[in-house]
C-alpha cells in the first residue's frame, strides 16, 4: 500500500537492481528494497531513512560524490563502491524469507564473479552477513558457519576481507544501536582496506 505522503508517484514495484562501479573495490551488501524507499524510487538504499545515512556516510568516506540520493537518476554516484541486497524485492514486513534469500542468491554469486576488483565486503545487518556466508561456504567451503560471529564492525579475514554492520535502520538508529560516527568508522576502516590494495 502507498504512502499517504508518495500516493501521486508511481512505485517502481518489481525486482530493484544492484547499483554502483563496476569497477568496485567495495561492495556493500544490505538486506531487501524498503517498501516506500528503494521499491518506490527503483534505487537500492533511496528514498527512506536508511539510504539518507548510507549515501551521507559514503559521501563523508569518499565512495560517493553526493551527500544524499532522493531518486534514481538524481546523479548520485559511487566511486570504487557497488550496492547490492540479499534480496531484490520488497518482502512483506521487511523480512525476505529463506526461500527469497536462496531464489536471490544466484545474483549475488554473479555478481561476485563480474565484480574482479573487489577487495573488501561490507555486510549490513545479520541477514545479509548469512547470505553472504552461505555463498562462501558453497564456493570455498569456509566450514561451520557459527564460527564467524555477527557484530558491529568486526573483520572477518576471508580471501577479501569482511566487516559487519549493524543495518542503517530506522529502528537501529533511533534507538541509539546505530549512530553515523559508528557507520563512519565502518566505512573508514573499508576505505583503508580498499586503498591498501591499489597497485
Amino acid at each position: 500500500m502507498k504512502r499517504r505522503a508518495y500516493r501521486d508517484q508511481e512505485y517502481w514495484g518489481k525486482p530493484v537492481p544492484s547499483f554502483g562501479d563496476p569497477r568496485a573495490r567495495l561492495l556493500i551488501l544490505g538486506l531487501a528494497p524498503g517498501a516506500h524507499g528503494a521499491n518506490r524510487t527503483g534505487r537500492v538504499f533511496t528514498g527512506d531513512s536508511s539510504g539518507d545515512l548510507l549515501y551521507r556516510v559514503l559521501f563523508q568516506t569518499g565512495f560517493a560524490n553526493r551527500a544524499e540520493s532522493k531518486w534514481r537518476g538524481d546523479g548520485l554516484e559511487l566511486k570504487g563502491a557497488y550496492i547490492s541486497c540479499s534480496a531484490h524485492c520488497a518482502p512483506p514486513d521487511n523480512k525476505p524469507s529463506p526461500e527469497e534469500l536462496r531464489n536471490c542468491r544466484p545474483w549475488l554469486e554473479r555478481e561476485l564473479e563480474l565484480l574482479r576488483d573487489l577487495r573488501v565486503v561490507v555486510v549490513l545487518g545479520k541477514i545479509a552477513f548469512d547470505s553472504y556466508l552461505a555463498v562462501l561456504k558453497e564456493r570455498v567451503n569456509i566450514g561451520r558457519l557459527a564460527d564467524y560471529p555477527f557484530g558491529h564492525n568486526y573483520l572477518h579475514d576471508f580471501e577479501v576481507p569482511v566487516i559487519t554492520s549493524y543495518h542503517p535502520s530506522q529502528q537501529n538508529t533511533s534507538t541509539g544501536r546505530l549512530t553515523e560516527r559508528m557507520l563512519v568508522d565502518v566505512f573508514a576502516a573499508a576505505r583503508v582496506i580498499s586503498d591498501r590494495h591499489i597497485l
